[in-house]
């Protein structure tokens, strides 16, 4: 069998690409490039992010392992698709007054889709397509459903991020480490002899500002609070999200936080802690994984953060592919625009992106 691994010239996809060949899997490496070489974004800084003009510093290091492991490398240009769909949608949700998660849309629309997709075109032959997620995959003989499951290390579990794929996606894709801790795959990296064993993991999807990319002009506005008082000016209601306390510049007795965005005004409300906390939620765009559709009301957990631990709730289908989610404890910065995803343990659900808090 054919493997094509998604590689971004990190530790885990290259092992993944070690483990699929100790397996003994045709496997073939590919990095898709998204680095439009005419952006000139001043704001970028280092080499943290997924997206970053730094790009063929990746290529070069999958290059390397490929070589390493004797198998063919090739790199997929997705820089439009990644334009048209991932850029569009972080500048349009930021206008909005959301908050988005380009990694979660990034993988639904981009690494497991468009790349492979890309791959297929340029005449490249595989069965499956794999990356180096920390997740699991499964497959329910009684429901006939594809399943995804926490990766056994927790405090690297990524099923979050993948929340979105399809059983379409999910019927044509491995997910090798699912099973293995960080440190285990760094040590298989160490002892198979590739240099980027010990390579630091990416912390975002860009390291830069965010103008860069949403590329509005500064617009004053005021920062106030719940009762409409004035408490100081910004230059633009998109620079905060919902629960931020650095960056306000605003004096006060107690620590303040961005409670709300109005983007028809170009407000930005600030209040103290236990004004950002919130009791439930509202989500739509499901996309629900290893259960079908849900009809009525159902308890399981949350996460409403990729980082955070998963808490209880109810889930209650409200129609037109939204939901209302309760919370058993009071939650701090729900944030329209990320997403919200149900667990049952182990087993992710499914989940969709946040449309309003209370």
């Amino acid at each position: 069998m054919k493997i094509l691994v998604g590689m971004s010239g990190g530790v885990d996809s290259s092992a993944a690409a070690l483990l699929l060949k100790k397996a003994g899997y045709d496997v073939i490496g590919a990095t898709m490039s998204i680095w439009d070489k005419s952006q000139n974004f001043a704001g970028m800084t280092g080499k943290e992010g997924c997206f970053s003009p730094h790009e063929e510093q990746d290529v070069e290091a999958a290059k390397k392992v490929c070589a390493k492991l004797d198998i063919p490398y090739h790199v997929i240009d997705c820089t439009e698709e990644y334009k048209k769909i991932v850029l569009s949608n972080f500048k349009s949700e930021y206008l909005a007054g959301r908050t988005p998660n380009p990694c979660v849309l990034c993988n639904a629309t981009i690494k497991f889709a468009a790349l492979p997709r890309a791959a297929k075109a340029l005449g490249l032959e595989f069965d499956k397509f794999a990356t180096g997620h920390y997740a699991g995959l499964g497959y329910d003989e009684t429901t006939k459903r594809y399943q995804l499951h926490c990766g056994k290390d927790l405090r690297k579990d990524q099923a979050y991020f993948l929340y979105r794929l399809t059983q379409e996606q999910l019927s044509e894709i491995l997910l090798p480490l699912g099973d293995y801790s960080k440190q285990e795959i760094r040590d298989l990296a160490r002892e198979a002899g590739l240099e980027v064993c010990d390579k630091p993991d990416s912390q975002d999807f860009y390291s830069g500002d965010i103008n860069d990319i949403i590329q509005e002009e500064p617009k004053t506005g005021n920062f106030v609070d719940k009762d409409g008082k004035i408490l100081g000016q910004h230059h633009g209601f998109w620079n905060f999200t919902i629960g931020q306390r650095r960056g306000l510049g605003i004096a006060a007795e107690k620590p303040l936080y961005v409670i709300e965005l109005r983007p028809e005004q170009n407000e930005v409300v600030l209040g103290f802690a236990d004004q950002t906390l919130q009791k439930g939620l509202e989500a739509n765009r499901l996309n629900w994984v290893s259960i079908s559709k849900p009809s009525a009301p159902f308890c399981c957990q949350a996460k409403i953060r990729s980082s955070q631990k998963a808490v209880q709730v109810r889930v209650s289908p409200l129609g037109n592919d939204s939901v209302k989610v309760e919370f058993e404890d009071l939650q701090k910065a729900l944030t329209p625009g990320q997403s919200v995803v149900f667990y049952d343990g182990s087993l992710l659900l499914g989940g969709g992106f946040i449309t309003e808090a209370y």
